[in-house]
């Protein structure tokens, strides 16, 4: 973990936000509708602007990630907006949470190893408490293609690390999905999200 730990510390630290300070948009438009309530946990959550967004709407975050920087920033932006949240600077597979114990869980470009996927997302289902919801937007397997046009997009260079529906399928196959799809979206995230990006999105539940 620390290489990929020093390469977040190294790119957190640079001046300003990378991603922005704005929330994901699938995000917000998935808040916006489903105006969920209670606890939420953000894993892989970076400068925190999309935890600081969850705070601002009226859950209590827990957010998770493996740089100390990103945590600095995150805290940084929650004092700016005049929230809380509460983050952790650690891999989440050396976590221990309690089963269903968040209302509502958002992994936003949340690219764990090939290896970890699986056991990360399964995991991420278990603690969903009945009736709480899952968001997810990750680059897909196609982002491959925009990556090459498109430097400025961002994304994983493995393609190891993409998205294709029937693996975010199988992988949440214990929650109800509302929505699952591959989109070419317009990215408009700091400097490292930025133009035309192939992404997966999902909204499921778990059953009450």
């Amino acid at each position: 973990m620390s290489e990929r730990r020093h390469f977040w510390d190294t790119r957190y630290a640079e001046e300003g936000w990378a991603y922005g300070t704005e929330p994901n948009r699938f995000l917000r438009a998935v808040v916006t509708e489903l105006r969920p309530t209670g606890c939420a946990l953000f894993p892989a959550e970076g400068e925190g602007r999309n935890a600081v967004f969850a705070a601002q709407s009226g859950l209590s975050v827990t957010a998770v990630d493996v740089s100390v920087e990103g945590r600095q920033k995150a805290l940084r932006l929650a004092r700016e907006r005049g929230v809380r949240i509460h983050y952790r600077v650690a891999d989440f597979g050396d976590l221990e949470f309690p089963p269903a114990s968040f209302d509502f869980i958002a992994l936003i470009f949340a690219h764990f190893p090939p290896d970890r996927r699986r056991e990360y997302h399964r995991r991420m289902a278990g603690l969903l408490a009945p009736g709480g919801a899952l968001v997810l937007e990750g680059f897909s397997l196609d982002h491959a293609r925009h990556q090459r046009t498109n430097p400025t997009a961002g994304g994983p260079p493995d393609p190891a690390l993409l998205f294709d529906e029937a693996t975010i399928r199988s992988d949440f196959d214990s929650l109800e999905v509302d929505r699952l799809g591959t989109e070419v979206v317009e990215l408009e995230e700091g400097r490292y999200h930025r133009g035309s990006a192939s992404v997966v999105r999902l909204m499921a539940r778990r059953p009450p």
